[in-house]
């Protein structure tokens, strides 16, 4: 028995077939909102590129880009589909392939819905490959005169005003990194001489950030060096007094920002898909409701339009069916060609 039938007259068949026409044009538009949303979050990305361990993050941007593409091929397709279909010497070039293109749709719905649900799944491998990077980056912000990295002093610096951030998880990573090049230290000075002594790996570190960490909504004038020394300022407790420094990480704070960016996305990527599911069911329906008419030059009759031809448990079991002849068919073929080699070898 048939799922979800529908009986159709020729008015109705008319109206449902312009309204695909209409929404595959529609879907056509959605496809390029879809591509453009890949293209700005690849963009995005790669702003700072610099900052993230691997690649593994563009497999979203890049899987936007394509879906779109595809989107607006399959959708101009079945509006064109959808325009000769009232034709029936137009019909009858598409008739053919309209269940193989059926079969090829839903497929493509598959992967949009798996490419929406990787929008909000990317958090996790986002986190730990911004650790990384940022991680790195830091190590490279004094490294001003080495040819590859004399731009990362600005990046940093840049990433961390924009973002209202310090450091990877907060303002004293920068205390365990010698984010000072060697070329500005005066290694004649007792106390630097002290403290790349002090270090075990021979490195200058101090307990102070870059210019970049202050606050500047801070009524006190930034304190950005000897953080942690209270003698150091006037009426200072650093365990006390809120520093006019940004608290939060830059890890957090990117990660905040490409989350509700990649949410965003995955809402709009998840309408749209409701949308191609949509069409598709139509098209369906289109097809069904055409191939029920019996007589193609009598196309007032009625005709009656479905789902699945069989319902969802018979559907399934055919299918199977079909898989397991396909294997044995494929059992069958290798065995013949061994058949075939054994004489030859003897």
């Amino acid at each position: 028995m048939a799922l979800l039938k529908v009986k159709f007259d020729q008015k109705k068949r008319v109206k449902l077939a312009q309204g695909l026409w209409l929404m595959n044009w529609l879907s056509v538009l959605a496809g390029i909102i879809i591509f453009g949303l890949g293209l700005f979050l690849k963009i995005e990305l790669r702003k700072r590129s610099d900052m993230m361990d691997n690649s593994e993050s563009h497999f979203v941007p890049n899987s936007l880009i394509g879906m779109g593409v595809l989107s607006c091929v399959f959708n101009s397709l079945a509006g064109k589909i959808c325009y000769d279909a009232l034709d029936p010497a137009k019909y009858a070039k598409w008739k053919p392939w309209l269940k193989p293109y059926l079969a090829v749709c839903v497929v493509f719905n598959i992967v949009l819905f798996l490419v929406a649900l990787c929008c909000f799944l990317l958090r996790g491998s986002l986190e730990s490959t911004l650790a990384h990077g940022l991680k790195n980056g830091m190590k490279f912000y004094r490294d001003t005169d080495t040819p590859g990295r004399c731009f990362m002093k600005k990046t940093i610096d840049t990433l961390q005003i924009e973002f209202k951030c310090c450091g990877n998880n907060g303002f004293r990573d920068w205390f365990e990194i010698q984010w000072i090049s060697n070329r500005y230290l005066d290694f004649s000075s007792k106390e630097v001489k002290d403290r790349i002594k002090s270090n075990v790996d021979g490195r200058y570190l101090v307990d102070g950030v870059p210019f970049s960490c202050c606050n500047p909504n801070s009524p006190r004038p930034c304190i950005q060096y000897q953080l942690t020394n209270n003698s150091a300022h006037y009426s200072y407790d650093h365990q006390t007094e809120e520093l006019n420094l940004w608290v939060r990480g830059c890890r957090a704070a990117l990660l905040s920002y490409y989350s509700n960016l990649m949410n965003s996305v995955g809402a709009v990527t998840l309408l749209v898909w409701l949308f191609e599911v949509t069409i598709t069911i139509g098209l369906r329906y289109l097809h069904t409701a055409l191939e029920g008419v019996a007589n193609p030059e009598d196309p007032e009759r009625e005709s009656e339009g479905w789902l699945l031809e069989k319902s969802i448990p018979e559907t399934w079991k055919a299918f199977l069916e079909s898989v397991k002849k396909l294997g044995k068919g494929n059992q069958v073929e290798a065995e013949g060609v061994d058949a075939g080699q054994a004489p030859e070898a003897g």
